[in-house]
């Protein structure tokens, strides 16, 4: 009995003996939460999370596939501004495809017609500039000798010096390695210049296929481009091609008409005071005049100038009047005719965005910049919505002087006309009053 007694009181005690003292567990762990947790996370610390390696190769592929994209985007720029000047070249022969497409042509054959005609302006051009670049090289390399003769006189008498022309041709002869030298890096360097030359045919011809392809392919492109759009959508996308047609076509052909205008003012003009190659001359105005923004009337001008100072200076001084009186008739009375139906694109709007295109695209961007220019400013016109200004002398400072003057004007006609009236009893100074506004 004592035996079984005791075991109890024996057993609690061995267990108080063997069990860890308050606040503390086998181990030597402590028993607060926030220490266990710390304990865990360095003890983890060293595991890599399993969405790291994922994340990683995903951030690879995406750098590869990026600079892949950059690469190939800088290998196909040469093809990629090319189909943008078809594209426009398409957008300004279209309008006459279309119209003869209405006649009954065939589209392949309508833009086979506006191509030949293009061409033949092309090449006309350039046989009219190249005749008088050869005939007037021609004149100078006759006159080479006596302008050195000359040359040589002025020297002579300006700085007292005693220069002759077989001293000139003795100096040239001791420097005859140099000559040899720059001859042999110029004829190095007829390779480079033919294969710019051969590049440059290779990509006009790339330049015509495409625009040949989009203009007898206009409506087979816009139902390609249609389709992959929703139906709400693809009026849309009509409506901005038929705005970019209207006004890239309307901005070429009235330049077109402006030129040949400008040419046959200039030709007669030229023809009448004697001046040489006055049909080359005509063309060369016309079209630099038209087609060269902001600073073509100065460049179309002076070409006519020099070459009227070769012969007799008094010409150039005509020249030079006629070019500027013209430009006059050309700003105030045909430009705005001629333009009403189309599009008038702003000469600050233009020379902006012929600086913005040769800025992107170099030489090609500053061609087709005041297309596209014409091209934004429809689309400004149609998709913007514009509100009604009120009168606000804040605006026009000066719109309220102007409207004073037109009063005094008005008041005075009434006094001078002294009240009359017309047959039909109407005061004759409010009719005047109604002609004025």
């Amino acid at each position: 009995m004592s035996s079984s007694a005791e075991t109890p009181d024996r057993l609690s005690e061995e267990h108080l003996a063997t069990s860890p003292e308050p606040g503390r567990q086998s181990g030597g762990d402590t028993a607060d939460p926030g220490a266990r947790q710390l304990r865990r996370g360095a003890a983890g610390s060293g595991a890599m999370p399993r969405w790291l390696p994922k994340a990683m190769l995903l951030a690879l592929v995406g750098v590869g596939l990026f600079q892949l994209a950059d690469w190939a985007f800088h290998q196909l720029i040469d093809l990629f501004v090319m189909l943008l000047v078809a594209f426009f070249l398409s957008l300004a022969m279209e309008p006459a495809v279309d119209r003869m497409a209405a006649r009954g042509v065939r589209r392949g054959l309508g833009t086979f017609l506006v191509f030949i005609g293009v061409g033949l302006a092309v090449a006309a051009f350039l046989t009219a500039l190249g005749t008088l670049m050869v005939d007037q090289v021609t004149q100078v390399a006759g006159k080479l000798p006596q302008m050195l003769h000359d040359l040589i006189d002025w020297v002579n008498r300006t700085f007292h010096t005693e220069l002759s022309l077989d001293q000139l041709q003795h100096q040239v002869l001791k420097d005859s390695g140099t000559i040899e030298k720059y001859a042999q890096q110029a004829a190095d360097n007829v390779w480079g210049v033919t294969g710019t030359v051969v590049g440059g045919l290779f990509q006009a011809f790339t330049v015509g296929l495409f625009t040949f392809y989009f203009t007898a392919e206009g409506p087979r492109v816009r139902r390609t481009v249609c389709s992959m759009l929703p139906p709400s959508k693809q009026a849309e996308v009509l409506r901005a091609w038929e705005i970019a047609l209207a006004k890239t076509g309307g901005y070429l052909y009235s330049r077109a008409v402006l030129a040949l205008v400008s040419s046959l003012g200039h030709w007669a003009f030229f023809t009448i005071i004697g001046l040489p190659y006055a049909a080359a001359l005509s063309v060369w105005v016309g079209v630099m005049s038209q087609f060269v923004p902001t600073i073509g009337t100065y460049l179309a001008g002076a070409l006519p100038v020099l070459v009227a100072l070769t012969g007799r200076p008094v010409d150039a001084v005509w020249v030079l009047g006629f070019v500027i009186v013209y430009q006059q008739i050309e700003n105030y009375l045909l430009h705005p005719r001629i333009t009403a139906k189309t599009v008038d694109v702003h000469p600050a709007v233009a020379f902006g965005a012929v600086i913005a295109g040769a800025a992107l695209l170099g030489a090609v961007g500053a061609l087709i910049a005041i297309p596209a220019a014409a091209t934004l400013q429809g689309f400004v016109g149609t998709y913007v919505r514009r509100y009604e200004v009120e009168d606000d002398p804040r605006i026009d400072r000066g719109e309220e002087r102007r409207a004073r003057r037109r009063d005094a004007v008005r008041r005075l006609r009434r006094m001078v006309a002294g009240g009359s009236t017309d047959p039909a009893g109407a005061p004759a100074g409010r009719e005047e009053q109604r002609a004025e506004d």
